[in-house]
């Protein structure tokens, strides 16, 4: 089995879409990405906006020879758009790309209107069905029933998990449960898996009580002593404070848990977490983003050499 991250926030951008391939499948898993609209009154910073282009063109990449495709729930950082903004994944860039793979996606039922309104209006975008997926298995795929999006009976609706198994080796995708809730890591724990890939709690909300914290340091350790590698990033990593909880985190439970980056190799890119930094130290002005909406900035070729060179200083 191989897995994959494409995009997540310590690579730089909101989103936990992955690709997994086993010896007759290569799934990819919410194929969606986002930045945070406005954050502290600032637009996305120009680095954040490379960041996310390359992920964009990571995903289309790997749903190019696709053989499935699975979305956990319906928000924007977790599946295309038909009226995705500049900064996320539309629909249209990848229409061509989703005609030969099998969809496994979350039902409609108990998720919000806006949820069920993108659901349907991918679905129409696509011209084709998106089949409720909750429960089933097929092959080496295994979805869970709904659980919690975070806290249990807090408003934020529910997800669908995928478990994948091949020769022996078993990954987990759990989206956005933030370990928050306890009927998610039961069945996790019920799917006995070797690496899962989750989100942790939104420690720089400041709805998320001391208590809650608590809570979900201890489902954490719990559910890190039972796999080999525990990855979690996503909302945990929109903030530094969220990145020393993960990092003390895994210190009391042996180093076996990570975030994105660390698990793909490659160095931390909080880019959520360093959106003022970056406006200090390269301005940007209101007029860049309308050129930029409008399709007049190739930002990678533009704006790549300053931000390298801000690096090295």
């Amino acid at each position: 089995m191989q897995i994959e991250i494409l995009g997540a926030e310590s690579l730089g951008v909101r989103g936990l879409s992955c690709v997994v391939r086993t010896k007759d499948r290569k799934v990819v898993i919410d194929p969606g990405v986002a930045l945070g609209f406005n954050r502290h009154g600032l637009m996305p910073h120009p680095v954040q906006v490379i960041a996310s282009e390359r992920t964009r063109r990571l995903i289309e990449e790997a749903l190019k020879d696709a053989t499935d495709i699975v979305i956990s729930h319906y928000h924007g950082d977790h599946m295309p758009l038909v009226d995705a903004n500049p900064y996320q994944l539309s629909v249209a860039r990848i229409a061509d790309l989703c005609v030969c793979p099998r969809f496994w996606a979350k039902g409609i039922n108990d998720i919000s209107y806006y949820q069920a309104k993108r659901a349907k209006a991918l679905v129409k975008s696509l011209g084709r069905i998106l089949p409720n997926a909750e429960g089933m298995k097929d092959g080496p795929l295994t979805f869970s029933s709904p659980v919690p999006h975070g806290e249990l009976d807090s408003h934020g609706g529910s997800l669908m998990m995928t478990r994948v198994e091949d020769h022996g080796e078993v990954f987990v995708h759990a989206s956005d449960i933030q370990m928050l809730n306890d009927e998610a890591i039961k069945q996790i724990l019920a799917w006995q898996p070797n690496v899962v890939l989750a989100s942790g709690p939104p420690v720089y909300l400041s709805s998320l009580t001391s208590q809650g914290r608590e809570d979900a340091l201890h489902r954490t350790l719990h559910l890190a002593q039972r796999v080999n590698t525990l990855i979690l990033d996503h909302h945990l990593m929109r903030s530094k404070k969220g990145e020393q909880w993960l990092d003390h985190a895994s210190s009391l439970a042996g180093h076996n848990i990570v975030c994105a980056a660390d698990f793909m190799g490659v160095h931390r890119n909080l880019l959520e977490a360093e959106r003022v930094a970056w406006y200090q130290k390269l301005p940007v002005s209101e007029e860049w983003h309308k050129r930029y909406a409008r399709g007049e900035i190739d930002v990678i070729s533009e704006w790549s050499d300053k931000v390298a060179q801000v690096r090295i200083r």
